[in-house]
């Protein structure tokens, strides 16, 4: 075997991906210590996207004074890459980890994701990617448009930053005095969810009580939400009422598209073309991938699936190494895959298996090198 490509997730809650990445290899030089190994770790653009991405591609981290949750400063960091792209985690100033103890998804915002879109803008990096996951806030992104220049006003015409407790508060929008530089860039937002801004699939109804809010408070968000919608259809002749993925991140996904015309765009697919993956392929004898839980909710845009489409055109056989198996795998082989491998050797709780899941891990991929040798692979 002359090439092989590691490009797992994160096995939430267990090991992050460069930690696989360094496991399979280990796993895979005791059998093929010649071989050409390529490893990309992979993130969902939750926490870890920038870490990932700086690992896959190269780079450097800039680190910058922010706003918060609740408007308090902080310090958060963002990368720009070897090629000149940014990359930004909401999770890293609008996170829902930052207000663990502390969550009112009525009071957050994502005021910093603006400012630290703002200050990559300033850097010079024409291409902005930014990771949606994670997030406390439920504000339709507004708090990151008025770090970027856009104004709100209320029914008396002062100008405020609106919330999600207060984006029924909104008179009017003005975003004329929006960053030049920002304007400029162009901006993807890594959106895995193709949820609608408002309504019983919307941010506040499906994602807000993870959040906190009690059955009233979803109301009352949701409700904020389309009165938003209406006004920013009103002022700027924007409609992101039935955009899907506009629901993502407490409505982020909708402000970035309103705001910054950024493009919604699957995690893995943004990943895929920013490591130049097609490329990666040509040659290559084997993929290695693999997520904590593989599920029908694989086949929707995440890791496993969107890796196998690609390698599949270029006739490269797909593993995957998982955590758990749940379903029917039949779709994901129609896709690409070749076959799943669960790490888990003996039926065990969650809490206890996790212990021992790097040495199940690697164990996993030894065997597998072990078959692919005596299949003479």
């Amino acid at each position: 075997m002359n090439k092989i490509i590691l490009i797992p997730d994160s096995f939430k809650g267990t090991m992050e991906s460069a930690e696989i990445c360094r496991l399979m290899a280990n796993a895979v030089e005791a059998h093929y210590p010649t071989a050409q190994i390529l490893s990309f770790p992979v993130a969902d653009g939750g926490e870890g996207t920038v870490d990932a991405l700086l690992s896959a591609a190269g780079g450097e981290k800039i680190s910058v004074s922010v706003r918060g949750p609740y408007f308090e400063r902080r310090k958060a960091s963002f990368g720009i890459t070897e090629n000149g792209d940014a990359v930004i985690e909401t999770a890293s100033c609008a996170g829902l980890t930052l207000a663990e103890h502390n969550l009112h998804p009525d009071k957050a915002t994502t005021y910093g994701v603006g400012q630290l879109i703002a200050r990559a803008a300033a850097q010079g990096c024409s291409r902005i990617i930014v990771g949606l996951g994670g997030s406390c806030t439920n504000d339709g992104g507004v708090g990151a448009a008025a770090a970027c220049g856009v104004k709100f006003y209320d029914k008396n015409g002062k100008a405020f930053i609106p919330t999600g407790g207060t984006l029924a508060d909104i008179a009017a929008i003005d975003d004329s005095e929006m960053n030049p530089a920002v304007r400029r860039a162009q901006i993807i937002a890594m959106c895995d969810v193709d949820n609608p801004l408002y309504g019983p699939s919307g941010a506040a109804c499906v994602f807000a009580p993870q959040k906190g809010a009690d059955a009233a408070m979803v109301q009352r968000l949701d409700e904020g939400l389309k009165h938003y919608s209406d006004i920013l259809r009103q002022c700027l002749g924007t409609d992101i009422s039935a955009l899907p993925g506009a629901g993502a991140a407490g409505g982020l996904g909708g402000g970035m598209a309103a705001f910054f015309h950024a493009e919604l765009r699957s995690g893995i697919e943004t990943i895929l073309d920013l490591v130049h993956f097609d490329e990666q392929l040509q040659g290559a004898d084997l993929v290695l991938t693999g997520e904590g839980k593989i599920d029908a909710q694989s086949l929707r845009g995440k890791v496993v699936s969107g890796v196998a489409r690609h390698a599949k055109k270029q006739g490269v056989p797909v593993v995957a190494v998982v955590g758990d198996i749940e379903g029917d795998m039949a779709p994901l082989y129609e896709l690409g895959v070749s076959a799943v491998f669960s790490i888990n050797r003996k039926a065990e709780a969650f809490e206890t298996s996790r212990k021992h899941s790097r040495e199940d891990l690697s164990l996993t991929v030894d065997n597998l090198m072990h078959f692919l040798k005596r299949l003479g692979f």
